[in-house]
């Protein structure tokens, strides 16, 4: 018994600039997620990001080897990365951080007049628009 390759349909642009914008989609928010965690990193963290990007819904929606799996793995690549690359703009610009914030969250004193998320949700202000995070990633 021999298996026969099926022949590769070749994909148009328009799908392969939409497997690219779902690749960046999906990378900005796995970017998102991670920098929002409230926990340890774990194993089955890596577990999920390897099936986020390689995973069986995406083979069935962008087979591997083609030209949309291809725009897929360009897609992620420029989501995670262009998330990272605006934090980076958003905090060199800001008189409040600095680099070391990317590392222990580290930033300048608040002050008289300002007030942390934390406080302002006690003060029934909500945290952010976003939700309460648990006091991650952001000035406390």
């Amino acid at each position: 018994m021999y298996f026969q390759a099926e022949a590769a349909v070749a994909a148009s642009q328009l799908q392969i600039y939409g497997a690219m914008g779902f690749g960046t989609i999906i990378g900005w928010l796995v970017y998102y997620i991670n920098r929002y965690r409230t926990g340890d990193v774990q194993f089955s963290d890596l577990a999920t990001v390897i099936g986020i990007i390689g995973g069986a819904a995406i083979l069935a929606l962008f087979p591997e080897g083609t030209d949309l799996f291809g725009g897929y793995g360009v897609g992620l690549f420029i989501g995670f990365f262009s998330y990272f690359i605006v934090l980076n703009l958003q905090v060199a610009r800001s008189k409040k951080f600095f680099v070391e914030w990317f590392l222990d969250g580290r930033s300048k004193k608040l002050a008289d007049d300002e007030m942390s998320r934390n406080q302002s949700a006690e003060l029934g202000g909500g945290g952010t628009a976003m939700g309460d995070h648990g006091g991650s990633g952001g000035r406390e």
